[in-house]
């Protein structure tokens, strides 16, 4: 089974990724501006390549945002998060710095969980020199993604520096212990099926005994101390999707610790819905929520008008 799952990782990754770099069309958002540029981050595991979306205006120092992205800790597409971030630094006022960090079954867990966490550090070390505000460092990422922002922010705060203001977890994995066979969702054919699901946990850790560890299930594994100390968090989940439950839970989790910035669950959407399907103004509308946190212009539990569904 591992040879074989890896196998089918492997293909996986020529295969597929390329596919889903772009998100849709109508999802691209051209009428946002892109500064952007290259940038090479040192860690002790290589180093990550990384896109850095510069806002509007840099007058003093600005918040900083560190974006992971999604492919089931498999398939490195980072550009798919591109129009996000592109959006965040055009409407919150923040660098925006989407890295591209290892993959398995090339490096197995815990390496991108320890590659994220040493990206954060080097961003708080380079922060005076760069002009961004280390008081103001935010972290997130979407699917996968969430789950290495999720679990580094656990460390982080375990570890009591740097501090980090924010976590931004959008439908992340969150429980690889429940068999993906247990878990429900609402699609009929939802995007992350059991099966996929089964292949990307085999891969990133394949030792089952593992995977009750916080850094791969924070939901799971994190105990209630460290959760007190973590990165205020937002939470979306999509209403279809595999994952809704778990991310649900750990809201529920981190809002009893008083660590919940916000919870929104996206009815009628599944996962990935705001790169594949999803309609562009409410794909916009849970964007400019989490701009309007990360700019300082949202407090913790104010309704959001244009998203009805937000609880």
């Amino acid at each position: 089974m591992p040879l074989i799952a890896d196998t089918m990782a492997r293909v996986m990754q020529r295969m597929l990724a390329p596919r889903l770099a772009r998100p849709d069309a109508a999802l691209l958002f051209p009428d946002i501006p892109r500064r952007c540029r290259h940038i090479s981050i040192p860690t002790p595991f290589g180093a990550a390549a990384a896109t850095l979306f510069a806002p509007p205006a840099m007058a003093g120092c600005v918040p900083v945002h560190v974006n992971f992205h999604g492919g089931g800790y498999v398939m490195g597409h980072p550009e798919q998060d591109d129009p996000f971030c592109a959006f965040l630094a055009e409407r919150a006022g923040v660098c925006v710095l989407n890295v591209d960090y290892v993959l398995a079954p090339q490096q197995r867990f815990p390496i991108a969980v320890e590659q994220a966490v040493a990206v954060i550090r080097w961003v708080a070390d380079q922060a005076a020199e760069q002009r961004w505000d280390a008081d103001r460092l935010t972290v997130g990422g979407q699917s996968a993604g969430g789950g290495l922002a999720a679990a580094a922010s656990l460390l982080l705060a375990q570890a009591g520096a740097p501090c980090i203001a924010a976590q931004v977890l959008h439908y992340p994995p969150l429980d690889l212990v429940t068999p993906p066979a247990h878990k429900r969702a609402r699609a009929a054919r939802p995007a992350i099926s059991p099966g996929v699901a089964r292949l990307f946990n085999a891969v990133y850790v394949p030792d089952v005994a593992t995977r009750a560890d916080m850094r791969v299930s924070p939901l799971v594994g994190a105990p209630d101390d460290v959760l007190d100390k973590v990165a205020p968090a937002i939470v979306i989940t999509a209403g279809l999707d595999l994952l809704q439950a778990e991310g649900a839970a750990y809201a529920q989790r981190l809002r009893a610790r008083g660590r919940l910035l916000d919870y929104i669950d996206v009815p009628d959407q599944d996962h990935a819905y705001n790169l594949r399907g999803g309609p562009r103004d409410l794909v916009e509308a849970i964007y400019a929520r989490i701009a309007g946190h990360l700019g300082g212009r949202l407090s913790p539990g104010v309704d959001a008008a244009p998203l009805a569904f937000h609880q």
